[in-house]
């Protein structure tokens, strides 16, 4: 008994439903952290104000923790399905057959979108949680300029065409990661399969235009 519901623990169905499930909240994450991104076109105190009670909240810590697990553990069951499926294929080089149905782009270059995001989110990192720190006061209350940093990075064009790079393959990750994580988790019907496939292109299409606008917009405001 034990022994079977180990097996099963481990089994490549309940890591593809966790992976699935993982995937889904950070969709929502990326929902969350984009309107929080939206507050920029409203200007400084606007955003600067909406980051200043973020950081400040006593269980920010917390909601980084839990983040991060989430994170780590859709990336790792991500590495170990990967290669667990190349390892149960023997032959390194095969002739793929068009069929008309299977793998598209978006699903047999997830791997390479995943590397992608993940390099973007430790150097996203780096550039704007531990990068220049400006001080500003807006309603008596001193705080980070975090606008100023975030506007003063993308006046490199290298830095927007980079981030555009990274949303787009983005864009292309979820594309296929939002439907597939619904059929993961058993929420999968033929009744439905268009409706969810469509749902997902639609979703990347609205997460690569909302993230690339940011760094186009804050180029245009010129340097400080």
């Amino acid at each position: 008994m034990a022994s079977s519901m180990l097996k099963y623990a481990t089994s490549s169905v309940v890591k593809k439903q966790v992976m699935g499930i993982t995937g889904l909240l950070l969709c929502g994450f990326l929902v969350s952290h984009l309107a929080g991104n939206c507050l920029m076109y409203l200007g400084p105190e606007a955003f600067n104000t909406y980051a200043h009670t973020l950081i400040t909240n006593p269980f920010i810590y917390v909601a980084e923790a839990i983040l991060a697990t989430i994170f780590l553990t859709h990336i790792g069951l991500a590495a170990k399905l990967t290669f667990e499926n190349n390892k149960a294929r023997p032959q390194k080089y095969y002739v793929k057959q068009k069929t008309g149905r299977g793998a598209t782009f978006a699903s047999s270059t997830m791997p390479y979108t995943g590397l992608i995001i993940l390099i973007f989110l430790i150097l996203h990192l780096i550039q704007f949680k531990f990068g220049p720190v400006y001080t500003i006061t807006h309603g008596g209350v001193e705080m980070r300029d975090i606008y100023k940093t975030v506007v003063d990075y993308f006046q490199s064009p290298l830095a927007v065409i980079w981030y555009i790079f990274c949303m787009i393959a983005l864009g292309i990750h979820v594309s296929h990661g939002f439907w597939s994580a619904f059929q993961s988790i058993g929420f999968w019907h033929p009744k439905y399969t268009c409706l969810l496939k469509c749902l997902s292109k639609i979703f990347a299409v609205v997460v690569t235009i909302g993230y690339s606008a940011l760094p186009i917009f804050c180029y245009l405001q010129g340097g400080n």
